[in-house]
């Protein structure tokens, strides 16, 4: 029991990484509708709110967020990315949010330290 709470206490747990990546988009964009002037506040707001919460997970990991919200106006969006990691210990997830005018996407990576 005790060596499950240890891993759990270094590994990057997905469902916990995306309920937190969900509670910052809920709190920064909540119910709003899309306005370009707003989105540099709104994308500010969720990879900061993440970022916080994370470290205050106490977990021993370096985190890196991104963050993309895009009208929903039928363009594509296409993106990719690669790290060099331990798949034993780091880890990442992508949350993808909507509402009526826009898409919200987070994705986070957590690095073990």
């Amino acid at each position: 029991m005790e060596d499950f709470q240890a891993a759990e206490e270094t590994t990057f747990v997905v469902d916990e990484v995306s309920n937190i990546v969900k509670e910052a988009i809920e709190s920064a964009i909540g119910g709003n509708a899309y306005q370009h002037s707003k989105v540099n506040q709104w994308t500010t707001n969720v990879v900061e709110q993440t970022l916080s919460h994370l470290t205050k997970l106490g977990k021993p990991f370096k985190y890196i967020v991104t963050c993309v919200i895009m009208q929903k106006n039928g363009a594509g969006l296409h993106t990719a990315s690669s790290c060099f990691w331990d798949n034993s210990t780091d880890g990442s997830c992508t949350v993808r949010w909507e509402n009526k005018t826009m898409y919200c996407i987070v994705s986070a990576f957590g690095l073990s330290i």
